[in-house]
């Protein structure tokens, strides 16, 4: 009697144990979505998917690593570059496309989403990235870019910033509204230009302009971790502050510079280790939680 008591406690603690890494092992998100643009779904880092090619989605982004690294059962990335938070709920043109709206891909057991959106809306980035370099030799140690959005004293770029927080304070409650029970995560952007210092080789902008660099960034992110904030129910991740020593100038780099490189990243886009760095910034916001 007391030799099966024995085996039978034996057997007891087994199965617990058994059940116990189960359940660690278990995926703590079911389906998990993934909302941005570009700098989440990563131009050019292969492997590139083709759902549409237009999107340039990566296999090895930030969504995709988070999502192995978490163990989800289902994992749907629908993010596309040059997405707006107006493509969040209308279709957007692409090659090969269109990109249905991006919502879209959000159902009522949904419990993880990601977004990381807001670079895009007025034309910031694309007017940073179109106008620095060719003002650059007018005024190589000045700030003539900087010059060139100020109008009657008032940064146009950082003004438009603040009404893209209130789009992402909208996308977010949509989202709140198709996906209620869900996890919501705010990405923000890592860092692409030094704190100090200059590398017109790579990132070909007038000396001056660097910090306004930096302070446009920083207000984007800003407005990304204020709309999180106001929302109340979305938890904001920091990619700027880890991507310290990071940016497109240092040793290692998360950003690319001006040069596109067809088999790592597009110009001023994350390279693949980038988006390992953001990846772990969410998983850390997750964990912490």
């Amino acid at each position: 009697m007391r030799r099966l008591l024995i085996v039978a406690v034996v057997f007891f603690t087994m199965m617990t144990s058994a059940l116990t890494a189960t359940a660690a092992a278990s995926p703590r998100y079911l389906r998990y979505v993934a909302l941005g643009d570009s700098y989440t779904s990563g131009p050019l880092i292969p492997i590139q998917r083709l759902d549409p090619l237009g999107c340039f989605r990566s296999t090895s982004n930030y969504p995709a690593q988070l999502a192995a690294r978490l163990s989800v059962w289902r994992f749907t990335d629908v993010s596309c570059g040059g997405a707006t938070t107006a493509t969040m709920t209308a279709p957007q043109d692409v090659l090969l496309g269109p990109n249905p709206p991006q919502l879209d891909a959000l159902r009522p057991d949904t419990d993880l989403v990601t977004l990381g959106i807001g670079g895009n809306d007025y034309g910031v980035s694309g007017s940073i990235v179109g106008t620095c370099p060719d003002l650059r030799s007018s005024d190589p140690t000045g700030n003539p870019c900087q010059r060139h959005f100020t109008v009657n004293g008032v940064d146009t770029l950082k003004a438009a910033i603040v009404h893209t927080q209130a789009n992402i304070a909208a996308v977010l409650g949509e989202i709140h509204a198709r996906a209620p029970h869900a996890k919501v995560l705010a990405i923000g952007y890592p860092r692409i230009a030094p704190r100090t210092g200059t590398c017109p080789d790579i990132l070909p902008f007038a000396d001056g302009d660097y910090p306004w660099l930096n302070s446009v960034e920083e207000a984007l992110d800003a407005a990304v971790k204020h709309a999180a904030a106001a929302d109340g129910k979305t938890s904001y991740v920091d990619t700027f502050t880890p991507s310290l020593g990071h940016d497109a100038c240092s040793a290692r780099p998360w950003i690319n510079g001006k040069d596109t490189d067809i088999l790592a990243a597009l110009a001023y886009h994350p390279f693949r280790v980038g988006m390992t760095g953001m990846a772990q910034a969410a998983y850390r916001t997750l964990s912490s939680q």
